[in-house]
């Protein structure tokens, strides 16, 4: 690793194979944490070539445990984190909805690096038991739709660095690994991306995979459709910019999105939204970001069809039908 450390410490970029290596011998416990803590803080200075990014992710799907998911096309809606802005669990409550309306759902998260209550941070305190049991998983995507994946279970890297980047308390490039790396390999994806930047390394990678996706990025900074803003909106077919009347009827202000201060906190708002009991503001931007997901699938052609199948999966009941069938499972 001191060589390695040197090399980027002369403002030099490793290639693939490099960038392979060196995220195989962390997930293999080959470095102690004053020297992951240094490679990582590295790309804290600069911004990750694509060909460090393919090399990082090459290694944690190598390392990885692999989910079988019985043939389902399944999808996952997850964002970088890191944008700062402390929202709700946009996307994990989107995976919900989604699930609701039909769409199996194999969701890939981790606890909270830069945030307050990351996905995996809230669905524990709704009572799911993270688990890398196969059978068990199949049994979740079969009878609730959804099952989700906390990542250190299935990726022994993420595991080594967990507590360096709890106390770093920054986004780093995990937060951009994250969803490029789900174990299930979801033939369809909606990721959320902090940045322009980030949205043009992960259209370049994506592009590259037989994968229908969509990458959303608020203009005004966010990792989600937030609608306080128009959202850069980046498919297979081409980009364009949506506003916030399009994709969920009005437009919203940050302090109606906000996540609150605890993990509990975040719970209760979490139960509030999907048993349908959400402000106007919460129910658009979860149902927004829901419906881009929908649409990603091109089950519906038509972006307002999947809004109103989002709608109907919400109001229904369905939703919360999905997360209380999950977490009984459990039991």
């Amino acid at each position: 690793m001191k060589k390695i450390l040197q090399f980027l410490f002369e403002h030099k970029t490793l290639d693939r194979n490099q960038a392979k290596d060196v995220l195989l011998g962390i997930g293999k416990g080959l470095y102690n944490e004053h020297e992951i803590t240094a490679f990582m803080t590295v790309y804290l200075m600069r911004s990750i070539t694509i060909e460090e990014l393919q090399g990082f992710r090459d290694a944690l799907l190598e390392l990885c445990i692999k989910v079988d998911v019985n043939g389902y096309p399944v999808m996952d809606i997850v964002g970088t984190g890191g944008d700062g802005k402390n929202t709700f669990n946009i996307s994990t409550l989107s995976c919900f909805i989604a699930a609701g309306a039909g769409q199996k759902i194999v969701k890939h998260g981790n606890y909270g690096a830069s945030s307050i209550s990351g996905a995996s941070n809230v669905m524990e305190q709704l009572g799911y038991k993270f688990k890398n049991n196969n059978d068990q998983l199949k049994r979740e995507i079969e009878e609730a739709n959804i099952c989700y994946l906390h990542a250190p279970f299935f990726h022994p890297a993420l595991k080594a660095v967990g507590q360096i980047r709890r106390n770093l308390g920054v986004r780093t490039f995990f937060n951009m690994l994250g969803p490029m790396v789900n174990p299930a390999s979801p033939a369809y994806q909606l990721v959320g991306v902090f940045n322009l930047e980030m949205a043009r390394i992960y259209n370049y990678l994506l592009q590259q995979t037989d994968n229908a996706f969509t990458i959303i990025h608020g203009l005004d900074g966010y990792d989600e459709i937030s609608l306080t803003n128009d959202t850069k909106v980046i498919t297979n077919n081409g980009e364009q910019i949506m506003t916030p009347e399009q994709l969920g009827k009005r437009l919203v202000e940050p302090q109606d999105i906000y996540g609150g201060n605890s993990v509990e906190e975040a719970a209760k708002i979490f139960l509030k939204i999907i048993k349908g009991e959400g402000t106007w503001a919460q129910n658009a931007v979860v149902l927004a970001n829901a419906a881009m997901a929908l649409h990603c699938t091109g089950e519906y052609k038509i972006y307002d069809d999947a809004y109103h199948a989002a709608v109907e999966s919400l109001e229904s009941g369905k939703a919360y039908g999905c997360l209380k069938k999950l977490i009984e499972i459990q039991n």
